[in-house]
């Protein structure tokens, strides 16, 4: 006869296991020795030991399901209770009962996230409903639309609810989309009546404006212009198309007036012409002053042109934008040639210029003699990386070095 502290093997071969409830009959064994008996069951123990190891890891780390696992357990549990194998039956009941309460204790868990998923799920769902609703009295037709077109695509991506509190909450969502809709097609409808109202009554000031441009009562005319002006503004825009086509007219038969007008006062304008032909030879002579090669002389020079400039009279009046635009670029460039001057002898900027300089340069040395160490000692990837830092510190040291050079240094 053979024993263990969990089983023995009797004279006739018959296999014991030892239970707090007493000896248990495992098996029969006449194929060997008692020891090769007792192995034999003793590895069946293991065997369990390990499945249950096995289900014990798979319900601590992965999705197993509740269902899954409890079958799986009553099969471990029903193995065990058959008593087919030699060890300590009863820490392993123990084992499965504590799975057992481990499966249950997620399940709770798992039972509490969904509910509180789906508590989530609505309480988003009832703030879109809420957006929605709020956006339905929008009349910012463009974003307020673009808006609710989002809200439907977060909405798909949202968990369904219960069918009658998810049905209930898309029939308000719906119901608030379909009312901007309907506010926003009512909308662009009376706009539509409103351009085409526009358009007619435009339509009646391009022919007053059109019959108006032959007058020659000048002053009387010239008012009634500046009254259809005022009702062309007042009327409001007509469809695209239609407006700029009035707009051409309208502006068309206008200038037909007023440039007959200046016609008829041109000669008490030779003055003002004569002004300008005077005007335009200083500028001629101003702007010969450029590109600025001596600062000191063209300041001078340029103060007188600009005496003189200024003992001349007015000049036409369309004429005076462009040839005081002239005479003006000629002062902004001699002002910039005086700036450039002062930042180019200015001994401060300079300084800082050649101290940044001077810092790159040290940084652009230190990060080569780092990636060449890198290299030599065989650390490819680290002296990619610096030898790509490199590269930006070089291009910074550049761009000192350029501005450096406009200090002369």
């Amino acid at each position: 006869m053979s024993s263990d502290p969990w089983g023995r093997v009797d004279e006739t071969g018959t296999v014991y296991v030892r239970t707090a409830d007493g000896e248990q009959v495992v098996g029969s064994w006449q194929a060997g020795s008692p020891e090769e008996a007792l192995a034999y069951f003793e590895r069946k123990y293991e065997g369990l030991v390990v499945e249950i190891g096995l289900l014990e890891r798979r319900v601590r780390t992965t999705d197993l399901s509740a269902k899954d696992a409890m079958t799986a357990i009553d099969h471990l549990r029903t193995q065990v209770d058959e008593h087919h194998a030699v060890g300590d039956l009863q820490a392993l009941r123990e084992r499965l009962d504590k799975l057992v309460a481990a499966v249950e204790s997620r399940r709770e868990e798992r039972k509490a996230a969904k509910a509180k998923q789906s508590d989530e799920a609505r309480t988003a769902k009832e703030k879109l409903v809420a957006e929605a609703e709020e956006l339905a009295a929008s009349e910012q037709w463009r974003s307020a639309g673009e808006r609710l077109r989002a809200l439907v695509d977060i909405w798909k991506g949202l968990p369904r609810l219960d069918r009658k509190a998810d049905d209930e909450l898309w029939h308000r969502f719906s119901h608030a989309r379909s009312a901007f809709s309907k506010r926003r097609k009512a909308h662009f409808a009376s706009l539509d009546a409103q351009r085409e109202e526009a358009r007619k009554t435009k339509e009646k000031l391009v022919a007053e404006a059109e019959s108006l441009s032959g007058s020659t009562d000048w002053g009387p005319t010239a008012a009634r212009y500046r009254e259809l002006m005022a009702d062309w503004k007042a009327a409001g825009r007509a469809q695209r198309e239609s407006e700029d086509d009035l707009w051409t007219r309208f502006r068309g038969a206008q200038d037909v007036f007023f440039q007959a007008r200046s016609g008829v006062f041109a000669e008490r304008d030779a003055e003002q012409a004569g002004n300008l032909t005077r005007k335009e030879e200083l500028v001629v002579e101003a702007e010969k002053l450029l590109p600025v090669a001596d600062l000191k002389a063209a300041r001078a020079a340029f103060r007188s042109i600009n005496e003189r400039w200024e003992a001349i009279g007015h000049v036409p009046r369309d004429a005076r934008p462009k040839i005081e635009g002239r005479m003006h670029a000629v002062e902004r460039a001699i002002q910039e040639a005086e700036e450039a001057e002062w930042r180019r002898t200015n001994p401060e900027a300079r300084a800082r210029a050649a101290g940044l300089t001077g810092q790159l340069q040290a940084a652009v040395d230190k990060l080569q003699e780092q990636a060449d160490k890198a290299r030599a000692a065989g650390n490819d990837a680290k002296a990619d990386k610096l030898t790509k830092e490199l590269q930006g510190r070089k291009a910074l040291l550049d761009q000192a070095l350029k501005g450096l050079e406009e200090f002369g240094g």
